[in-house]
């Protein structure tokens, strides 16, 4: 299988079947936690607190790499090709191709993930609790506590986040919408943005930790704000793909040139293209369903009808 590996990371190898990639930004994420958490760990154990905080990081890493991977399998038991999993600065990303068929999958696609990170929040406190207190037991309980706020975090419903892929499941259930749930989580997750932000300005507390509450929560808020912002892009060009129809673009009673390859007039959106592309061609066959040809189909018509939808 070819790589997938995207500008800016490094290709660290392959888990459940798909590209495992990092940002640099991890690890200098990765390196600030081991400083803000070191000084939890001071005279808990012989063993350097630096060390301890890293197994606490590198704890972390994991469980969101579990959380990463809820979201492959579940995307692939819907038969949706899933190129890679990113871990960066805030987290991770699980890059599918194509979008959910059915509100249906998107809500249970989405929610695969905060529920994996629910769960591990849940073993690791029963684990926590069931040991004297001790370093081990206080990382346990430190790796259960993050889980539980990455979860919440996730749900919130707003775009990038799971929890407003959850919402623009309802809304597209409810409104049979899929560009209104959209544009509606990506506003939300825009005023979420900012309300952290906010929130974090008023609520200042110890001076001397406010320059770093003020930086995390800046972070935070960048990554709503350029997520959201990407999808109210997308969604526009989603509706544009959308809105390629063989049919309609297609030139009807015409004759297609020798040996033409063949597409079904019906097909349509992300279908339609992904069918070009694996059959590359100037000029189409359309078909109808009983065989019999409905016309010419060209990949100029096609380009020219998506930049006509863009005006």
């Amino acid at each position: 299988m070819s790589s997938t590996q995207r500008p800016g990371t490094w290709r660290i190898g392959r888990i459940a079947g798909v590209d495992l990639l990092i940002k640099p930004s991890l690890l200098l994420m990765g390196a600030a936690l081991v400083v803000v958490f070191a000084p939890r760990y001071e005279d808990r154990s012989d063993t350097s607190p630096y060390v301890l905080a890293a197994v606490f990081v590198v704890a972390l890493y994991v469980s969101v790499l579990v959380h990463e991977i809820a979201h492959v399998l579940v995307a692939r038991g819907y038969r949706m090709q899933v190129d890679s999993v990113t871990l960066h600065l805030l987290g991770g990303e699980t890059l599918i191709k194509g979008e959910s068929r059915t509100p249906g999958q998107e809500l249970v696609t989405s929610i695969a993930g905060p529920a994996a990170s629910f769960a591990i929040a849940l073993g690791a406190f029963a684990v926590s609790g069931a040991m004297d207190i001790n370093t081990t037991s206080d990382i346990i309980y430190s790796i259960a506590f993050v889980n539980l706020i990455v979860a919440a975090f996730n749900m919130l419903p707003g775009l990038p986040l799971d929890g407003g892929r959850v919402f623009r499941a309802i809304i597209w259930k409810v409104t049979g919408d899929e560009e209104s749930g959209i544009r509606i989580a990506a506003w939300i997750g825009r005023f979420a943005a900012v309300a952290l932000v906010a929130a974090t300005l008023w609520f200042i507390g110890d001076v001397q930790d406010t320059a770093i509450n003020v930086l995390i929560a800046v972070f935070v808020a960048f990554f709503l704000w350029q997520g959201a912002g990407d999808a109210l892009h997308n969604v526009g060009q989603a509706a544009r793909i959308n809105g390629l129809v063989a049919r309609e673009i297609g030139f009807p009673g015409a004759t297609p040139p020798p040996n033409a390859e063949t597409l079904s007039a019906d097909l349509r959106g992300p279908d339609l293209l992904r069918a070009m592309a694996a059959r590359p061609a100037e000029a189409y066959a359309l078909t109808e369903a009983d065989g019999s040809v409905f016309g010419v189909l060209t990949t100029r018509a096609v380009d020219e009808a998506y930049r006509a939808s863009r005006r």
